[in-house]
């Protein structure tokens, strides 16, 4: 028995997870498979005599019309990356496979979703250089922002400063009203830390109950100063009422400045450090 295969293909097409596109030479749509709905909301009959350009992001537009001439002179494209707008407002990540049929002086082309494997990846990217707990940048990006600023130090003229922070007595929270109870005090450091920083500045948790502040680009003499005021008087603030009775610690601040307190990172870091414990030693 015979199978009629071209009778096959609409059937064929429909089956398939991944939309399929029709597009003629003037990126209008001429054809979309159902599968489109799912990908961006809009029906089939919605899209057909749209121009496919319409729907992609406004930051990818000059990308894509670029791999739309490429396609069309010749070249298919098969791992091509670029974003869409859902009908709904969302933004759609989508893997294409293109090329163009000049028999029929069409462009057509298979959408994957991608969107998952996109956030996913940006998630992985994000724990490599953050900290899960906290979301403040992790030592090692922090050790990466520091080499960048005392490189641009002497070019720019510029003072930076340390600030090495411990909480002290931490352990005692932990050990009172347990270990969730610490994540949620550590995590409110973080915020009021970054709430006293500019965006160009840097908070970072080294670990455990340990974070660190670099300052970049210091004018005024008494900008350290300052913002160690500024920081004392945040974290002075209590807490919630839904701490449960927790008291905020109290912290020992180090500091360091560049170039006087050293040139390079360990000196600074050490010296910040040194400090810190001076401090500690000192309110104890």
């Amino acid at each position: 028995m015979s199978v009629d295969l071209q009778a096959l293909y609409p059937k064929l097409i429909s089956l398939l997870l991944d939309p399929v596109f029709v597009v003629d030479r003037h990126n209008l749509i001429v054809f979309v498979s159902d599968a489109c709905e799912n990908l961006l909301g809009y029906s089939a009959e919605e899209l057909t005599g749209t121009a496919i350009t319409d729907y992609v992001h406004p930051e990818d537009q000059e990308a894509s019309r670029a791999s739309i001439v490429r396609v069309m002179s010749g070249q298919p494209h098969r791992d091509f990356r670029n974003r869409y707008i859902h009908k709904d407002g969302t933004v759609v990540y989508i893997l294409w496979s293109a090329q163009w049929s000049e028999e029929d002086h069409v462009r057509i082309g298979v959408a994957r979703d991608v969107t998952a494997l996109r956030h996913a990846e940006e998630k992985l990217k994000f724990l490599a250089h953050h900290d899960p707990l906290t979301g403040l940048t992790n030592r090692s990006l922090f050790n990466d922002r520091l080499a960048l600023a005392l490189r641009a130090a002497p070019r720019q003229q510029h003072r930076l400063a340390l600030l090495f922070l411990d909480v002290n007595d931490f352990k005692l929270i932990n050990d009172t009203y347990g270990h969730a109870a610490g994540d949620r005090v550590l995590c409110t450091i973080a915020r009021r830390l970054e709430l006293c920083v500019r965006e160009t500045d840097t908070v970072a948790r080294l670990g455990g109950d340990e974070f660190v502040v670099l300052l970049t680009d210091i004018q005024a003499g008494d900008a350290v100063t300052q913002k160690l005021e500024q920081i004392v008087e945040v974290m002075t603030e209590p807490l919630g009422p839904d701490f449960g009775g927790i008291n905020m610690p109290s912290m020992s601040i180090g500091v360091a400045c560049y170039p006087e307190n050293g040139e390079d990172a360990d000196l600074l870091l050490s010296y910040a450090d040194e400090n810190m414990y001076h401090q500690k030693g000192t309110s104890r």
